[in-house]
């Protein structure tokens, strides 16, 4: 298969583990960001094909899992509104809440309804006038552009009943955070392609500089992570802490101008609450003025609360690259795919959910601590 066949070599990935071999001359240890490379280095054991020297940790790179307690809860007062359609994708709807999960409201009789599109949701307000319809927006800078046009379309339409509960999060102020806490073991960092697609790289550069950390743009294939943690480990040994694109044959310099220019159009920087690191400045989106009347917090009069996590659940700790999920007390025990404590066993993308999956399936033991790798 084009494109995907020659990233899972299995060959080019042996050529690639014995050329970080080769390279590396002390311990290392880099954070990838993205939940879907976390899956992929789990899932192929790229971890396992790494000397001893370097350690992988996980990042807060999945949209789900960083979504705050307060917001799932906001979303569950939204769906069990008997005026309410709340769509949804489907990862959302096991994410528990205090008490239950949208699942749960579905099962109760809320309108609950999974969706692959912010415009079906559009559609669905379209189609039933007499329906509020709000949608669940998520995510990083990859879906904004998708719900900006979302709420550029019912904007157009003049749409009374439809609205977006908005709870996006930006990923260069996240990283920063992470970088900055006094904690922080991260000497090297893979960051997301699919965010760099839309984004661009100009925005690490000063992180890069800043906090004298390599940053990768990698892919999300076997060979595109290899690649990464060999052009990274490469600055580290020379001493270099410079922005590099890995993943040329999606990401430019530039990233997407026409996707940026409406998430302009339609979002604003806002400070945002994120699951397991706490609200980060001007790390998120909210609506802008035209779009404002859009809002379902507003709309419908949602005020914050303070809601505490779980605390038999480590998925904060997860999140920061602190704790790997088989270090959890309650991993694979109270915390299963099907029983989950927290949103990093149950999203697609999380964290706990790849150790549980793979780990489980291969019959493999967790590979070392993150002490007994770091420098």
């Amino acid at each position: 298969m084009r494109f995907v066949s020659e990233y899972r070599d299995a060959a080019a990935c042996q050529q690639l583990a014995q050329a970080i071999e080769r390279l590396v001359t002390r311990p290392w240890t880099i954070m990838e960001v993205c939940g879907g490379q976390t899956h992929a280095i789990v899932k192929f054991g790229l971890d396992q094909l790494l000397p001893p020297q370097v350690t992988l940790i996980h990042g807060p790179g999945c949209p789900v899992c960083v979504t705050p307690l307060e917001m799932i809860e906001k979303a569950l007062q939204l769906a069990a509104r008997p005026e309410v359609t709340f769509c949804s994708f489907g990862d959302m709807l096991r994410v528990p809440g205090c008490s239950q999960d949208l699942l749960a409201v579905k099962a109760s009789g809320g309108d609950v309804r999974v969706v692959y599109s912010p415009l079906d949701a559009v559609q669905l307000a379209r189609d039933e006038p007499d329906r509020e319809v709000v949608f669940f927006a998520v995510g990083f800078e990859t879906t904004a552009p998708a719900n900006a046009m979302a709420a550029v379309q019912a904007h157009e339409l003049g749409l009374p009943n439809f609205s977006l509960l908005v709870s996006h999060v930006l990923v260069p102020p996240a990283v920063e955070s992470l970088l900055s806490a006094p904690d922080c073991r991260i000497e090297g960092l893979l960051a997301a392609g699919h965010v760099c697609t839309v984004m661009g790289c100009h925005e690490y550069e000063p992180l890069a500089a800043r906090y004298h950390v390599p940053i990768v743009v990698t892919g999300f294939e076997p060979v595109d992570i290899l690649q990464g943690v060999h052009a990274c480990l490469r600055q580290l040994e020379e001493g270099r802490a410079e922005v590099e694109n890995a993943y040329a044959r999606s990401v430019r310099p530039e990233g997407n101008q026409p996707a940026q220019e409406l998430i302009r159009e339609v979002f604003e920087v806002v400070p945002r609450k994120w699951r397991g690191l706490g609200e980060i400045p001007r790390s998120g989106l909210g609506l802008r003025e035209p779009y404002a009347a859009l809002d379902a917090e507003r709309r419908f009069g949602l005020t914050d609360t303070d809601v505490p996590e779980p605390e038999a659940c480590l998925s904060g700790q997860v999140l920061q690259g602190l704790t790997r999920p088989m270090d959890c007390p309650a991993f694979g025990r109270e915390c299963t795919p099907e029983h989950p404590l927290g949103a990093t066993m149950v999203s697609s993308e999380g964290t706990c959910a790849a150790y549980y999956h793979y780990r489980r399936q291969r019959g493999l033991q967790s590979p070392r601590s993150p002490a007994e790798g770091s420098a």
